[in-house]
This record gives structure tokens, C-alpha cells and sequence, in this order.
């Protein structure tokens, strides 16, 4: 359905127009049932119109819709806030709320430039932190995200991720790698006393769906520690109960110095939060960063604290465990089957499979191939990774194993057709 006033910019996987969500489902205005495996980007964890969600909305716009935070602040402002610091780890204890994943990423640099009085920010290849102007400078997954936009604003310097499948090399011998390259990066283009945060997300999500290997973000931590670096971790995506942790950065045993929150928090209301320490908070100067509705708007707040009360009310965590643990094992069989698929890799209920050509390139035009063959047996898919080689699948916490094994069925039989 082509509308002639939404603004072209937009791409679409599909022209259908919802007529109304319920769990991992959409249906169209003809009653056609889709089997939604995109998760809005992960944004839907909970499944689309959740119940719980849904009463703490129509709750909460029959008392008080926006409270604007710098004039007053609103009870489901101090709950979220409460909520947060009851699933962080101890040293994140105060939160600062915006709308969306770019103003968090946004805010967390300002933060680390006040609290450190360092000016530049390591990012690594193939990560995506926003489209708004520093954001985007920080973004290195596609060329697309900055086209006919530079320059972007200076002091970003991207480091080598640890993406072996990539590189062809181990696991171990990339991270030491790529360690090796970010060391020289601190000694050859951005000193550590000029670096304000060392910023990654611990599964790359438009890079690919690729985990951070262990070894490498325990050393990363380290690195931070010796230098007096900030580091961040980016869970916009990976965040609530996405990885089969609450946060993902929680598989590592390390924890962040600034933590951001979106997506998932807000089941579908725009929402967004990083958190820190009081002491590291301490050193925002005060007035220096805000907005209208961040903080304000009741009603995503509502949302979100609906949202985390669900997660753990109905054991998703536990869920997206055992059906990640499912969904990866039926996929990896699957990768047994077709050469094409070259590798299946992921935590909890996020995961990629990435295709490959005979000579080991890339392969975007059999992923678009599948991908399409999927959306005619009403199963949605996003593509991901630079080269848009990469299916990623992204199913609400919710899912069943019989929901897993209909989007199983579909892929399979697609990946037969597209061969």
C-alpha cells in the first residue's frame, strides 16, 4: 500500500498494514496471520499487545498523561527508576529517561564528557549506536546509515571488532587481534587521557548479530580500568531478558560504567534510559542535558514498568533460555543441511545465520532470496550485517516451541526454493 504522504526515506520489508498484533503474531486487514520473528527490532519482547502492558497504559491515561520533568515528577518516573535499580548491578543506581536509543547513546557520551574531561570516543567496526548526528558518527555497520551526510562530527576512532568468522581465524587468535589494534589505536590516534569511553554493543546488532567473545570484553574492562576510561555498553537491543540474561553484559561477569537501555523497555512506547553511578552521575553538571519529554511522558513510563514487572512475573528470561537453546540447536541443523549457511552464532533469543557463497563471500542475494520466500509463507525476517548477508532472528520472549518449529518449516522449505 503505497501512501503518497509518508516520506519516501523510510525502507519497508513489507507494504501490509496491521490490523492489530497479538503476541508473536500480526494480522492483516483481511484477517491473514503473520508469524512475526522481527520483534519490531527487538523492540516487542513481551509480544505485541501484551495484557499487562496494556492495562498499565489505559491505567495510567485516565490520571495523568505527561508530567514534565523539570517541573514536576511523576509517580511512574520514581517507579521506573526504582525498577531499574532493583535488575542493574550495584554500582548503576540513577537513571536519566529519554525517547529513543540515539538521545541514550547521545546522552551517554555528554556524560562521559563531563565526568572524565576527555573529548574522544572509541567505537568498534560493524556497530550501529543511532541515526542522529553524533550517533551516526558512531555508527560503522553500513555506509547507508551516513550517505550524503558527512562530515560527521570529529573525535570517534573505530577499532577492529572481534568478528572471527570474519576474519577466518579462531576465536581466541581475533580477540587477541583485534586487543593488539585497539592498544595500538590508544598509542597512535587517541590517547587515553584524550579518551572519554570505549563504547560496544555485547552482541552486534546491525553488524551482524555477532557476540562479543568473552575474553575480549573482560579485557576491555581492564583496559578501561588501567586508563581511567569510561566504558559503555550499548544494550538498546540485547537488553531485558533479549540474551537469556536481563542484560547481556551479565554473561561476562563484568559491569559497565554507563549502562543504555531502549527497545525492549518500553514493549513498543517509545522509551529509553542509561544509567550510571551516583558518583559518575554526580559529575553531569546540572542543566547541561534534558529534554521535553524524556522523563515526562507517563505514559511509556507506565509502559515500561509494566514491561520489566512482566518479564519477570512470567519467567521470560528463563524462556528465552530454553527456546534460544532450541531455536539455535534446530538452525544449526539446518546449517548441516545447506553449505550456504555459513554460520549460526548467537545468545539466548538473538541470533544470526549468515550466508555465504561457494568461494566463502558474502551472499546478499540468496539472504534477500530467502527473506522474500519467508514473507510469501507469512513468516517476517530482517536481514542484518554490513553486507546484508545475515537473517537474524528476533522472536518476542514469548515464543513457543511450536511457534519455533512453524518458522523452522518455513525457512526450510525457503532455503529448498531460493537453492
Amino acid at each position: 500500500m503505497n501512501n503518497p504522504y509518508l516520506s519516501p526515506v523510510w525502507t519497508h520489508l513489507t507494504e501490509m498494514v496491521p490490523e492489530k498484533g497479538e503476541g508473536a503474531y500480526l494480522f492483516n486487514e483481511l484477517g491473514e496471520r503473520y508469524l512475526d520473528f522481527t520483534c519490531g527490532i527487538g523492540v516487542t519482547n513481551t509480544g505485541h499487545c501484551h495484557p499487562q502492558v496494556i492495562n498499565a497504559i489505559q491505567e495510567q491515561a485516565k490520571k495523568l498523561i505527561f508530567g514534565q520533568i523539570n517541573t514536576v515528577i511523576s509517580k511512574p518516573a520514581i517507579e521506573l527508576s526504582n525498577n531499574l535499580n532493583k535488575i542493574t548491578p550495584g554500582n548503576i543506581n540513577q537513571f536519566f529517561f529519554s525517547n529513543s536509543g540515539a538521545e541514550a547513546v547521545e546522552a551517554s557520551i555528554k556524560l562521559s564528557k563531563h565526568a572524565t574531561k576527555r573529548s574522544n570516543v572509541i567505537v568498534f567496526q560493524g556497530s550501529f549506536h543511532g541515526r542522529t548526528h553524533l550517533a551516526m558518527a558512531m555508527t560503522t555497520a553500513k555506509t547507508g546509515y551516513r550517505l550524503n551526510y558527512q562530515p560527521l562530527p570529529s573525535g570517534i576512532f573505530t577499532a577492529p571488532f572481534p568478528y572471527a568468522f570474519h576474519y577466518g581465524w579462531g576465536q581466541e587468535k581475533t580477540s587477541k587481534w583485534c586487543l593488539n589494534q585497539l592498544k595500538l589505536l590508544l598509542k597512535s590516534q587517541t590517547a587515553p587521557e584524550e579518551t572519554a569511553a570505549i563504547i560496544i554493543e555485547p552482541v552486534l546488532g546491525e553488524g551482524g548479530y555477532i557476540p562479543t567473545p568473552q575474553s575480549f570484553l573482560k579485557s576491555l574492562r581492564e583496559i578501561c580500568n588501567k586508563y581511567g576510561i569510561l566504558l559503555i555498553i550499548d544494550e538498546v537491543q540485547s537488553g531485558f531478558g533479549r540474551t537469556g540474561k536481563m542484560f547481556c553484559f551479565e554473561h561476562y561477569n563484568i559491569q559497565p560504567d554507563i549502562l543504555i537501555m531502549a527497545k525492549g523497555l518500553g514493549s513498543g512506547l517509545p522509551i529509553s534510559a542509561i544509567g550510571a553511578s551516583s558518583k559518575l552521575m554526580s559529575k553531569w553538571i546540572k542543566g547541561t542535558h534534558g529534554g521535553t519529554y524524556g522523563g515526562g511522558s507517563t505514559i511509556p513510563l507506565a509502559a515500561a514498568n509494566a514491561t520489566i514487572n512482566t518479564i519477570i512475573d512470567e519467567n521470560l528470561i528463563e524462556n528465552a533460555i530454553e527456546q534460544g537453546q532450541y531455536l539455535m540447536k534446530r538452525l544449526n541443523s539446518l546449517k548441516k543441511r545447506f553449505s550456504i549457511l555459513g554460520d549460526v552464532r548467537g545468545l539466548g533469543l538473538m541470533i544470526g545465520t549468515e550466508f555465504i557463497k561457494k568461494n566463502g563471500e558474502p551472499n546478499p542475494t540468496f539472504t534477500n532470496k530467502v527473506q522474500s520466500k519467508c514473507l510469501e509463507k507469512k513468516l517476517l525476517l530482517l536481514s542484518c550485517g554490513t553486507h546484508l548477508n545475515t537473517i537474524r532472528w528476533i522472536p518476542p520472549l514469548i515464543i513457543t516451541k511450536d511457534q519455533i518449529d512453524e518458522a523452522i518449516y518455513i525457512f526450510s522449505e525457503s532455503l529448498k526454493e531460493s537453492e
